[in-house]
Formats: structure tokens, C-alpha cells, sequence
């Protein structure tokens, strides 16, 4: 699939041609977030006869097959998938993250074609792993033909019909998408007006998205920590354990294949982070001497002297002097696959409704990947569930670079 440009859309009140529509919400998708910037989301266009057969009876429904023009009764499908040469695999923790980040991607796009006239009226998930935390590594998505990739796990299916456009809520969504961003920098020390927190649904309503016909509520929790003894014990847990980032040999040398030199590089290779989307802005002197100290061959000797535990006291002043700390949790303490990646939808609807109300996140997932660590802060928050994303929250005071990312057509492909 190719790129559509900007003399091919049209309005969405005057309705847009299906792929069209899809390349147009995946340009908005692209911006997703997702763990180091790595971007681990694809999505298969049904177009063969087996293909959409295949698409049709997952959700149990009949179709006509391929030759009929767009705007078929029996509608469109999409195939939301992992793309396994574009995950983190250096720790289990892995597993759930990924499948997060392409739950959300999912969710914004189906925002996307549903602003455009195309919102879902079917969705069903697919757990290749039951009761794991992502998918095995066979090769799942062949029921859609020999024109799925191998390298394709397919996370769920979606069927979409005509319905009404809306430009206005296209632009809203492209706008606060193109806001939204991690900030790492520090925030207002102020606390936020506890009727703002209130009003962060983990849902907004709206046209129909991936959890069409799903009922998330109770499946996934939101708690905002505000009270000073339990940030102070967020950052605690960040002091004691942050360094596990650092002194992790594969799980840092995975990192710091994703940091980029400066923006140039950055913005030539579409993923990960430069050194100014780490720590603000840096002179050149400084951004050379971080690279050097950060290389996984110099973290192996810094960790030694204690280089990582003062690196995991740095991020612990950051969230001790945050606000607010956010934690979503799932209900179950072994969620399958199908439910992380409606995780993954809850978490981009709520991180897009803090961006509305002027909020800023940084997420701190070294609190997520190791059980022990996890389980702690469970414990000493009296979380109502699995934590599955634990962020800082706040007014930002300083703007920092948005991240790169790929071209939205590779993400995308007919099947």
C-alpha cells in the first residue's frame, strides 16, 4: 500500500472512500505510543476472497468475497497485528508491553475511521497464547492467505460498515494525537484540581473503536496517587529499583539500540528516542559525553561504582516532585492476550483525555518489568488489580521534542 496524499482526501462530512479513509487514520495512528518508540503495530487489509472469508467467519459473519465495489454490504475488515520484527524481547515484561502499545495504536485508528464514516460494528479478539501474556511464536495469521507476512501476529479482528462522518471530531482526534507525547521533563509541583482528575474517563464516548461491544469498565481500573506518603513511596520503590534498567545487560543493550544520536538520526530511522527526548536539551559536548556513559559496554563498568543506582535517584526526584501518579490495572492477575490489547485501547482513550485537559505523562514501566518489584507496589498502593501501566502526571513546565516515527504505510498491507 501506498502513501495517499493530500489532494486525494476528502472531508469527512462528505464521506471518504474506505482506503482513503484508512490510510488517512493511519497517518493519525502513527503517533501512537509505545515502549522505546519501537512501534511493534500492523494491520492487514482483507481484500482476497480468503482473506475477508476468513475475517467474516472469525466474527461470525457471511460475506461476499472479493470483486464487489466499496461500500459493500457486508463492509470492511481489518486485521490489528503484532509485527514480532519490531518487539522488545529482552524481558517477559516484553510480552504485555507490546501488546499494549498495539491495542492503542488499534484504538486510535478505529477512532480515526470512525470520525471518516467508518466505525466498527465487530470486533472479536484472538488469543493465540490462552492465559499468557502475549502471542506464541507460530505463524497464526496463515488462515488469512499466503499474502499475510509470517512475521504478522494477528491480535484481533474488526469489521467496519458506513455510518456518519464527522470532520470536527477528525480534526479533535488528529490535533489532540499530535499533542500527545511523553514529557519527561518536571511538572507544576501544584496539585491537579481533583474534579480534572475526575473527569479522565478511561473511555470517552464517542463513535464506535476496538472495544466495540466490550464491556472494559470493570476489567481495567484508573487510580490517581496524590497523597505525599504514597508518591513518596513511588519513588521509593523508583530509587531501590530503577537501576534495574542500567544494570540489565540485554534488557539495556535492547534500550540503547533505540537512542539516537540527535534529532537528525532520529528523524532519518522514524523510532526510538534521541538524548534530548531522554534529559531536554543538550549541548554537544554533554549529548557525546552521554552516549559514551550510557553505551551498554561502559554501563557493564559504570555499574560497578554505582552509576545505575544514582541514574534511578535522578528518576525518583522526578516522580517524588510530580503531582500525580496514575496506575492501570487489570482485574485478572493472568490476563490473556486478547484483554492486554484492550488494555491497550483503555490506556490510549485515557492518555488522549489527559492531553485535552492539559496534562502530561511520563511513564515509569521499570516499576512493571520485574514481578517482585511490581507486586511491591501493588502491595504498598493497595492497587485493586495487575498493574499494567504506571505513569507520572502533571502540568509540564518545560516543552520537550515529540518522538519520530515510521512512515504510517508500512505498518499497513493488503491481504
Amino acid at each position: 500500500m501506498t502513501s495517499t496524499s493530500g489532494s486525494r482526501s476528502v472531508p469527512a462530512s462528505r464521506g471518504v472512500a474506505f482506503e482513503d479513509a484508512l490510510h488517512s487514520a493511519a497517518e493519525i495512528a502513527a503517533r501512537s505510543p509505545s515502549s522505546h518508540n519501537c512501534q511493534p503495530w500492523a494491520v492487514g487489509w482483507p481484500t482476497g476472497t480468503l482473506a475477508r472469508r476468513a475475517a467474516a467467519a472469525l466474527l461470525g459473519r457471511p460475506t461476499a468475497g472479493e470483486g464487489r465495489p466499496a461500500g459493500r454490504d457486508d463492509g470492511e475488515f481489518l486485521v490489528l497485528a503484532l509485527d514480532r520484527e519490531r518487539r522488545l524481547s529482552a524481558l517477559p515484561a516484553h510480552g504485555t508491553e507490546m501488546l499494549l502499545s498495539c491495542g492503542a495504536y488499534g484504538q486510535i485508528l478505529t477512532r480515526a475511521l470512525a470520525a471518516q464514516g467508518w466505525p466498527a460494528d465487530g470486533v472479536r479478539f484472538l488469543d493465540p497464547a490462552p492465559g499468557g501474556h502475549g502471542p506464541a511464536d507460530g505463524a497464526p495469521g496463515r488462515i488469512f492467505g499466503d499474502r499475510w507476512p509470517d512475521a504478522w501476529v494477528p491480535l484481533c479482528v474488526v469489521r467496519l460498515r458506513r455510518g456518519h462522518a464527522s470532520a470536527r471530531d477528525l480534526d479533535e482526534l488528529r490535533g489532540t494525537v499530535r499533542a500527545r507525547h511523553t514529557n519527561r521533563g518536571p511538572y507544576d509541583v501544584a496539585g491537579i484540581d481533583p474534579a480534572v482528575l475526575a473527569g479522565l474517563p478511561t473511555a470517552r464516548p464517542g463513535p464506535p473503536s476496538l472495544l466495540t461491544g466490550t464491556e472494559h469498565g470493570p476489567e481495567v481500573t484508573v487510580r490517581h496517587v496524590v497523597a505525599d506518603a504514597e508518591r513518596a513511596a513511588v519513588a521509593d520503590l523508583v530509587s531501590r529499583h530503577g537501576g534495574r534498567d542500567f544494570s540489565h545487560r540485554l534488557a539495556w543493550t535492547e534500550t540503547y539500540s533505540f537512542v539516537r544520536r540527535d534529532e537528525a538520526e532520529a528523524a532519518a530511522r522514524g523510532d526510538g528516542f534521541s538524548l534530548g527526548q531522554l534529559f531536554g536539551p543538550l549541548s554537544p559536548p554533554r549529548r557525546f559525553g552521554m552516549r559514551i556513559a550510557l553505551a551498554p559496554p561502559t554501563m557493564r563498568i559504570l555499574r560497578h561504582v554505582g552509576y545505575h543506582r544514582i541514574l534511578a535517584r535522578q528518576l525518583a526526584a522526578v516522580v517524588r516532585h510530580s503531582p500525580a501518579v496514575v496506575a492501570l490495572c487489570f482485574g485478572q492477575e493472568e490476563p490473556g492476550a486478547g484483554s492486554v490489547v484492550r488494555g491497550g485501547a483503555v490506556l490510549a482513550d485515557y492518555w488522549l483525555e489527559a492531553t485535552r485537559a492539559g496534562l502530561a505523562l511520563h511513564p515509569v514501566s521499570v516499576l512493571l518489568q520485574h514481578d517482585d518489584v511490581r507486586a511491591e507496589l501493588e502491595r504498598r498502593l493497595g492497587l485493586p488489580g495487575r498493574a499494567f501501566f504506571v505513569s507520572r502526571l502533571g502540568r509540564a513546565v518545560s516543552a520537550f521534542p515529540p518522538s519520530q516515527r515510521l512512515a504510517a504505510p508500512r505498518a499497513l498491507r493488503r491481504v
